[in-house]
């Protein structure tokens, strides 16, 4: 059977009462009935600032190699094909150096 979704719906009254009815009595979403614990979402947040110095890092720190070298003005390890002369002599990568 083919239906035309674009035509106009032919309304039933004895089922609709029903369905009218519910959509009258639902609550109002936009009332704001979200319980929040303000207290617990403020612990919960990480404020710009804190005092971090408790903290330890678990980092392994692997060195550069002998193909690589460190920018001198953004400080990332970048292989030796990125490498160029900065002023002064410094190796700098070729992003810096642009």
């Amino acid at each position: 059977m083919v239906t035309d979704y674009d035509s106009p719906r032919k309304i039933d009254d004895s089922g609709q009462e029903g369905f009218t009815d519910t959509l009258t009595r639902r609550p109002d979403l936009s009332s704001g009935g979200i319980d929040v614990d303000e207290t617990e979402l403020a612990e919960s947040l990480e404020l710009p600032g804190a005092d971090l110095s408790g903290e330890e890092l678990a980092v392994r720190v692997i060195p550069p190699r002998a193909d690589e070298f460190t920018c001198s003005h953004c400080f990332l390890v970048m292989h030796r094909s990125q490498r160029v002369s900065g002023p002064g002599g410094q190796q700098v990568c070729l992003e810096c150096a642009a």
